[in-house]
């Protein structure tokens, strides 16, 4: 497969310790920027907009693979041979495949409220509310909509989100930058059988407890594969837990990567 050329935001210094960190569908690699500044400054960290969305190519296929493959080819073109790799919702998923797939790329995973095996109909009703992308007349529109989506984000999270995640269509009307379609294909993805990390990973699982999305399954079956590897935390927040509880979640991350 030839390197889909994804867009990296790059954050600290590149003498730092790689770190690369995979944001969920309808996102984009800058929504970390105030994590990795504030606690992640000492890290050479890399932050991809996914294939589909931000500014990367939306061209398919789509699937978990092809995401592996265009993150290990960031990590081919940065000359980076292993790093800590930290995955939200999506991301998560796709940082578990890449685990398996390239184990000795990976030094430690953090899944943050992954996406892993979701409920078949729950996948499918929120694919289909991603057919039809909302569009807005204005910034303040885009930006209601987006802090009535984040309730419990702050307000320098939701302005971060219309400065960097905005881009105007032919008609003149604003919409988020990502490709619709990238993020119905990634529901069914997210509705695949779960897979673990594998065994011996040092993994960190952090669980939103107010999102109520990582399966029980998932849990017990990463608790058999992992044994002492695996860690788990919960954190009282909804799924968008490293912009809603940027401090705990910040760090954790940096306590729990720099061991």
């Amino acid at each position: 497969m030839t390197d889909a050329a994804l867009h990296v935001h790059r954050y600290g210094g590149p003498a730092g310790s790689p770190l690369v960190l995979l944001h969920g569908v309808s996102g984009h690699g800058a929504r970390w920027r105030r994590t990795a500044e504030r606690y992640l400054a000492d890290r050479r960290v890399l932050a991809p907009d996914l294939r589909g969305h931000g500014r990367s190519p939306y061209e398919p296929p789509w699937t978990a693979e092809r995401h592996v493959a265009d993150v290990l080819a960031v990590l081919d073109a940065e000359g980076v041979e292993q790093a800590d790799l930290v995955g939200h919702s999506f991301g998560g998923l796709i940082a578990v495949h890449l685990a398996r797939t390239a184990s000795r790329r990976v030094r430690r995973l953090v899944l943050l409220d992954p996406a892993i095996g979701l409920d078949p109909p729950y996948a499918a009703a929120e694919a289909r509310s991603y057919l039809a992308q909302p569009s807005f007349a204005d910034l303040a529109e885009a930006r209601a909509d987006r802090a009535a989506r984040w309730p419990d984000a702050p307000d320098e999270a939701v302005d971060d989100e219309v400065a960097e995640h905005l881009e105007p269509g032919a008609d003149g009307r604003l919409r988020w930058r990502f490709e619709p379609a990238a993020v119905v294909t990634a529901y069914s993805e997210m509705a695949r059988p779960h897979l673990t990390p594998p065994p011996g990973l040092p993994t960190h699982l952090v669980i939103a407890a107010k999102a109520d999305l990582v399966r029980p399954e998932f849990v017990a079956d990463c608790r058999a594969a992992l044994g002492p590897a695996l860690a788990i935390t919960e954190i009282d927040a909804g799924h968008m837990l490293y912009t809603d509880r940027l401090e705990e979640t910040g760090t954790l991350l940096a306590a729990w990567l720099g061991e």
